[in-house]
């Protein structure tokens, strides 16, 4: 009988405070395509598979069929060696996802300036571990890569209706 009590007690606090599960955001449009990704893009793939989380949005194949177009503008995986021993070995190395992008209608109406994401993550490196840091960076380069997601789906949200 206590348990039942305190467990009511539980929920109503957690219903009083908003508590709320995140849920797939739902856009003001209808259907979007995505246009200008490298072929095989993981980041075209990754926001390709949240809009089609979304309830209120079809994600459509060809560009004209949709309503709106999310363009890329660049689409960048980059590793750049940022420091090195005096014999030339390699010590730290900097990943970099950058997404430059913009949206617009089928019809080629801008519905968005052109924004740039870029996220950056810097790790060590030794030669004689590099089959774990070539892991370590892949699995960098996929959270980097949902932040970026996340941000564009955020983006789009917030947009006005159409």
């Amino acid at each position: 009988m206590q348990r039942r009590l305190w467990l009511g007690a539980a929920a109503a606090l957690l219903t009083g405070c908003g508590f709320e599960l995140r849920r797939a955001p739902e856009f003001r449009f209808r259907s979007i395509a995505l246009a200008g990704f490298a072929p095989r893009s993981p980041l075209a793939a990754e926001i390709a598979r949240r809009i089609e989380a979304s309830p209120t949005t079809q994600l459509m194949e060809a560009t004209s069929q949709a309503q709106v177009v999310l363009q890329a503008l660049a689409d960048e995986r980059q590793r750049v060696v940022v420091a090195t021993t005096a014999a030339a070995q390699v010590r730290e190395i900097q990943l970099r996802v950058r997404l430059v992008f913009t949206l617009r209608t089928s019809g080629g109406t801008p519905l968005m300036a052109p924004s740039e994401l870029l996220l950056t993550r810097d790790i060590g490196y030794s030669e004689s571990v590099a089959l774990a840091k070539e892991q370590e960076e892949a699995l960098l380069f996929r959270a980097m890569e949902s932040d970026i997601a996340d941000q564009v789906m955020r983006r789009l949200a917030a947009l006005p209706p159409l």
